[in-house]
């Protein structure tokens, strides 16, 4: 099956680009749920026209829902997927898990392709959302070909893999830097990109770009993609200007038809469109390093001949019209009548006037023929023509071009007839309420020895990396409960190594486990541990914890994007936790940050990360106000990015009353004296230290 081509559709002007520019189908926002609010995006009458423009075509329309909604969100989330189901929308992208579920729910026969703000990277994540009703899974955008490969041979899913265009730094979903610096959450569609800023790396910032990585360019791998199962190739740009969408779709859409690879000037026209510092590939080859970073000048020249040529191309609306088939019939006494198919299963036929008997010339099939052929202005080009024309009969000019108007308007309803979809009403949530009075103190730790110096002050559980507790022999006793933190980020080449680990920590005397990410829960389904969701599942509503509910968790921690009003108000189906102390992680990365500053003498992905690596050594990255941001190793020689202050709440009795079951410290670059230190203050409520934060819990995000 021939590659589907995604194209950004951020404007009608942008969708029209696309679509005469011979995409497969767009993706648009409309409303306020998407993750490019700040797009022109599209308005109610635009929307309604722009399913039908694209249905006419042949091309199908997918809306972003992609972000996270609170709890009085989810009405209006929900009103307008019902409202883009009932107008014909081919599928709904979506990242919220409570949004998720209840379309499952409430609209059963609409599409779903799970965003790739669903972090997904692994077959196991993949099947899990698939098993649940996505169509679709949209793949991380640092998966090698061996990774997608991967999961198109493991997944029933339909797999889509990004293309071309911006690369986030971050993980999507799992980006909080925007959020915690400014407000703008990349969760909630108002990334203000802070990763192409300049930043010092162990040093004040200078003209360096540590975070902002070059453009993906994967048009030479178009075939690979295809011979491997991949179902679709996405495009980014909802932010650019149609005549970029233009270009890159009309290159893409010639590679795909004729299965080639870019020719030297098409991969030219590629990069005048737009690029930063060139393109990579790397993350499709399983490459990660300082080449695969650049940024794009202000004063970069706009390609003018290039955007006037495809202007030109797409301004008439007519490069892209769809093959038909007339079949007319004009007999004595019997009405006129008029067939047409589309080669797509579409075939109607509408009747004319009766022919008159000719007082002149009589008219020929030829000439019937010509005269319905004339389909311009419209989205179809004849084909071809076949006419059955009876003897000694006329019918005017007027007559045979309304006929064809006439078919043709009956061949566009039929094109954009909507399916038959089932509502089904909203289910209530179960009647359970886990709030608690007060929550019981939990702690995270980077290192053995936190985890020791916590020990004696019996915190409700301790949780402690998997890669750390794979290093102990034994664990000494503890009142509270041992739980194993697995990695955010691997590989299905990983899984067996971490089932290995989780094999030794339950021997140890571990007894939960935290999951991040949806793909872990394969891996701990047989494990008999007790099984927490983390932050990196990004837990925004309680219908989001009723998801987590049905999938065996016992407990979940809420976004720190939330406010504490709007935690206080999510119905505790499960037991629910929320970080109240601590660096909170501003991004997770695919690349490990300080091999690319200074190296790191890790040439290849390890699995942990071994303790003489530079990488564990205090590094960090700092921004133009001299703000310090904390690098951290991470599972896979990867880098986790820390805010430049820890979150304090110890003075603040808000958390308290939340209904929240457990309250977690989270330890990072503390020392272990600090660790013990800072429990104390957590427990007696002092007041806060020179530097701190009070995260987004009072302030929020838009």
């Amino acid at each position: 099956m021939a590659l589907e081509l995604l194209s950004p559709a951020g404007s009608p002007e942008a969708l029209r680009a696309a679509v005469q520019s011979g995409c497969g189908a767009v993706y648009l926002g409309w409303g306020a749920f998407n993750a490019r609010r700040g797009a022109k995006n599209f308005t109610d009458e635009e929307f309604a026209a722009a399913i039908r423009y694209c249905h006419v075509r042949g091309v199908r329309v997918f809306l972003t829902l992609n972000t996270l909604v609170t709890d009085r969100e989810l009405p209006a989330a929900l009103d307008a997927a019902r409202t883009a189901c009932r107008l014909g929308v081919d599928s709904v992208l979506v990242q919220d898990w409570g949004l998720f579920s209840l379309l499952r729910e409430t609209l059963p026969d609409l599409p779903l392709h799970a965003s790739t703000q669903m972090s997904l990277f692994t077959s196991g994540g993949a099947n899990e959302v698939y098993h649940d009703g996505c169509e679709r899974v949209v793949l991380a955008r640092e998966c090698s070909k061996e990774d997608i490969a991967a999961v198109c041979r493991a997944c029933p899913a339909e797999v889509e893999v990004f293309g071309h265009g911006a690369l986030c730094m971050c993980y999507s979903g799992q980006c909080a830097f925007s959020a915690l610096i400014g407000g703008r959450s990349g969760n909630r569609g108002t990334c203000a990109q802070p990763c192409r800023l300049p930043y010092g790396f162990n040093a004040p910032a200078k003209n360096t770009y540590p975070l902002s990585l070059k453009d993906s360019c994967l048009a030479s791998r178009l075939e690979d993609m295809a011979d491997m199962g991949v179902s679709c190739v996405k495009l980014e740009g909802r932010m650019k200007r149609p005549e970029y969408v233009a270009v890159v779709t009309d290159i893409y859409a010639r590679l795909i038809r004729e299965r080639r690879r870019p020719t030297p000037a098409e991969a030219q026209a590629l990069e005048l469109a737009f690029s930063r510092s060139g393109f990579t590939e790397d993350y499709w080859l399983g490459r990660h390093g300082p080449a695969m970073f650049g940024i794009r000048p202000e004063n970069t020249p706009e390609p003018k001949e290039l955007f006037a040529a495809a202007r030109a191309r797409c301004e008439k609306d007519d490069a892209r019209t769809v093959p038909i088939h007339f079949s007319c019939i004009l007999a004595a006494e019997t009405p006129a009548s008029l067939t047409v198919s589309d080669g797509d299963g579409h075939t109607v036929t509408v009747s004319g006037p009766t022919p008159e008997l000719a007082q002149n010339k009589a008219l020929t099939a030829a000439e019937v023929s010509a005269r319905l052929q004339k389909t311009g202005g419209t989205a179809f080009r004849c084909a071809d023509c076949a006419a059955q024309v009876a003897g000694g009969l006329f019918l005017s000019a007027g007559a045979l071009n309304a006929l064809r108007r006439d078919a043709l308007s009956a061949l566009e309803e039929a094109r954009c007839a909507v399916p038959h979809r089932r509502e089904l009403p909203v289910p209530p949530l179960p009647d359970l309420d886990c709030a608690a009075p007060s929550p019981a103190l939990t702690v995270s730790v980077a290192s053995w020895a936190q985890a020791e110096a916590l020990l004696p002050l019996s915190p409700a559980r301790l949780c402690v990396p998997l890669e750390i507790l794979a290093e102990q022999t034994a664990l000494p006793a503890f009142s509270g409960e041992w739980c194993a933190i697995l990695p955010r980020v691997w590989r299905d080449s990983d899984e067996p190594q971490l089932r290995a680990w989780l094999a030794h920590a339950k021997a140890m005397g571990v007894t939960a486990a935290l999951s991040g990410n949806l793909g872990h829960l394969p891996l701990l389904r047989d494990s008999c541990l007790t099984v927490s969701g983390d932050f990196g599942l990004n837990v925004f509503n309680s219908r989001a914890l009723d998801y987590l509910r049905r999938k065996n968790l016992a407990a979940a921690c809420l976004s720190f994007e939330l406010r504490f009003p709007q935690m206080r108000d999510m119905q505790k189906v499960i037991p629910a936790e929320a970080i109240v102390y601590g660096r909170l992680p501003l991004m997770i990365t695919e690349n490990c940050l300080v091999q690319n500053g200074t190296g790191c003498r890790l040439s290849e992905r390890g699995a942990a990360v071994p303790q003489d690596a530079p990488c564990r050594k205090p590094n960090y990255l700092q921004d133009r106000t001299g703000a310090r941001f904390p690098l951290l190793p991470a599972y896979g020689h990867r880098t986790e990015l820390q805010n430049s202050a820890p979150l304090w709440l110890a003075d603040k009795p808000d958390w308290r009353h939340c209904g929240l079951r457990f309250a977690r410290l989270r330890f990072t670059t503390e020392s272990p004296a600090d660790c013990a230190a800072i429990f104390r203050a957590y427990e007696n409520g002092a007041p806060a230290p020179a530097a701190f934060t009070r995260g987004l819990y009072y302030r929020g995000v838009d």
